[in-house]
């Protein structure tokens, strides 16, 4: 069983690393938690005790740094979390497989645009959109996360550097933020319901607070160019996947 809990730890560690700088991480570590012997909707809540305590390590470095907006991170977690509550309770009579292939396009679609702006999310604009707007696009994004939650951390990245101006550093600094409010109500209700290994959610967690601590100080000090080149690698990795099944 050790080998298993050292795959935890290195899964963990890349999951961390890469869930800061773009988002993708949990198509490592749910799978391994499945291999380690949990059912997959465990190993699926189980996987937010690794998120939750990474998110506390990166929002943390980030707010300690000066890159975290919080203020209005705090407003977009917000309406990002109401979104996530109602998309968890909506039952949609929708293929699954064909909805992550769909998911696949738009995000094949995200990269491309991507790499045809060269200065994307390389510089912060200074005015922010209405509140209103800023209401409809997270709230719309916890819905899709509440409901299938794969690939959010990438809507996510982008919303708030397209929609929001934030530069890359920045808008990863909210999204962790984003995402550490939303796991916590998330492995809150899992926990309650049962569904949570905690021996092995705190073994990847491990692993998980690891790769977040450095990749947050990747993302500080080599900045949002090398950023952007995590961020189109995960992108292109996730939308080959979600297209061709893998």
């Amino acid at each position: 069983m050790w080998y298993k809990y050292l795959l935890l730890l290195l899964g963990g560690a890349f999951a961390g690393f890469v869930n800061v700088l773009a988002g993708g991480g949990s198509m490592v570590t749910i799978p391994l938690l499945n291999f380690a012997g949990l059912p997959i909707d465990m190993a699926n809540a189980t996987n937010r005790v690794g998120i939750f305590l990474q998110n506390i390590i990166s929002v943390s470095k980030f707010f300690k740094e000066g890159k975290l907006k919080w203020r209005r991170g705090l407003v977009l977690a917000l309406f990002a979390t109401l979104g996530a509550i109602l998309g968890a309770y909506i039952v949609i009579s929708i293929d699954r497989t064909l909805l992550k292939r769909i998911i696949g396009f738009i995000f094949l679609g995200m990269l491309i645009f991507t790499l045809k702006k060269p200065d994307l999310g390389t510089v912060e604009k200074v005015d922010r959109p209405p509140l209103w707007l800023s209401a409809i696009v997270f709230f719309l994004i916890g819905i899709y996360g509440g409901f299938i939650q794969a690939g959010v951390g990438f809507f996510l990245v982008y919303a708030l550097v397209l929609i929001e101006g934030y530069d890359l550093v920045s808008a990863n600094a909210i999204k962790v933020f984003i995402v550490l409010i939303y796991t916590a109500i998330a492995l809150t209700m899992f926990a309650l319901n049962g569904l949570v290994d905690w021996k092995l959610g705190l073994i990847l967690a491990v692993g998980n607070m690891i790769g977040a601590y450095v990749g947050t100080v990747f993302a500080i000090f080599k900045g949002s160019y090398w950023v952007k080149w995590v961020l189109i690698l995960m992108v292109g990795i996730v939308s080959i996947s979600y297209i061709f099944g893998f």
